[in-house]
């Protein structure tokens, strides 16, 4: 199924590229969040996002206000005219969300990986007309997250668009929450016309990496940017590493590249023809090394032999990739490529042995 979208649609904006949504992590207090969103206004933000309900990994920590704190985004809205927004998990959110004027929605990525929840949220959305932005689910799985999208699509919902968060990881070294581009990629191959937004401060989970961040979304050709800004991040009741000051947000906006998408030039034409060449080689080179992989099944099983030897496949592995190293390749993906094909050999090894 294909998204049949408008754009977000949102009062007093031209959506021009970069769409930037931008807020506290939480709504803490009323006097928080008027002297954040105060700033942001002054620094041309249209649209103000504040966590009401925030959803905790462990008990204990500061869960938002919930309604209480509506009527803080409704003054926002009312003294300020900017656009408010917030994370909905529950129909009761929903209700209470639109209830007080909330101009855009957006579903979290815990409650995305639920689609039991998910169902719900868009059973509570069909015969409403409001913006709604889903982020990819905690785990990098690409058909929960669609499944998610269509969900809320087959509500009626048809001002739809993706927010990508990162994805969780158990190896956490630099991120947060490890960004894996190639999945916000693939979706915007699978559906063109769905607006895509970067969340840096998920990624990142620290206030150096935003910058950065939001340059490679924009180089990518990310719809917007949502990014937690706070009057005072260190003293932030949740998430205080990864927010930034309004100011500091500005500094950052202000030097992003903005990349047009320009018609092909001869020149580039050009070299992405040698590409295609180059390409069809690599999937001639990668046949053949498949048949003598089918050859060598064929001794093995003549002469009773395991389909995988360990010791060869790590000399193979080690090799390989010390020699990517010093091509100028990352060890990690030229690693990565040789796990493929060995699993692909395998499989058709297995094959020709069980025969």
């Amino acid at each position: 199924m294909d998204f049949e979208l408008k754009k977000l649609g949102l009062n007093g904006l031209d959506e021009k590229r970069p769409l930037v949504i931008a807020g506290p992590c939480s709504a803490e207090t009323e006097e928080q969040v008027m002297d954040t969103a105060r700033q942001l206004a002054a620094k041309g933000v249209k649209i103000f996002r504040a966590g009401v309900w925030k959803p905790r990994t462990k008990p204990g920590g500061f869960e938002g206000h919930g309604e209480i704190a509506l009527p803080w985004l409704q003054r926002v809205k009312q003294e300020l005219g900017m656009l408010i927004t917030t994370e909905v998990a529950t129909p009761k959110h929903v209700e209470a969300a639109l209830s007080a004027g909330v101009d855009l929605l957006w579903v979290g990525a815990r409650t995305t990986a639920n689609p039991f929840a998910m169902q719900e949220l868009a059973d509570s959305l069909k015969g409403v007309d409001v913006p709604v932005l889903v982020k990819n689910p905690v785990n990098p799985d690409i058909e929960l997250w669609i499944g998610a999208l269509q969900r809320i699509y087959g509500a009626g919902i048809k001002r739809l668009g993706a927010i990508h968060r990162g994805f969780s990881s158990v190896d956490q070294k630099l991120y947060r929450n490890v960004p894996l581009w190639h999945i916000p990629i693939e979706l915007h191959r699978r559906y063109p016309n769905l607006p895509i937004i970067c969340d840096p401060s998920h990624i990142g989970g620290r206030r150096d990496l935003i910058a950065p961040l939001c340059q490679q979304a924009m180089d990518m050709g990310f719809e917007g940017l949502i990014v937690e800004s706070h009057c005072n991040p260190d003293c932030a009741w949740s998430d205080a590493k990864q927010q930034v000051t309004p100011d500091v947000l500005d500094f950052i906006l202000d030097r992003l590249v903005i990349r047009d998408n320009i018609e092909l030039t001869e020149s580039l034409s050009s070299l992405r023809k040698q590409i295609d060449e180059m390409d069809d080689q690599l999937l001639d080179l990668l046949t053949k090394r498949m048949r003598v992989s089918r050859e060598i099944a064929k001794y093995k099983k003549e002469h009773n032999m395991g389909v995988v030897q360990t010791q060869r496949y790590a000399e193979i592995l080690d090799k390989r990739c010390a020699q990517g190293s010093l091509c100028g390749m990352n060890p990690d993906f030229v690693r990565r490529i040789y796990e493929f094909i060995h699993e692909e050999s395998v499989r058709q090894q297995m094959e020709i042995i069980n025969k």
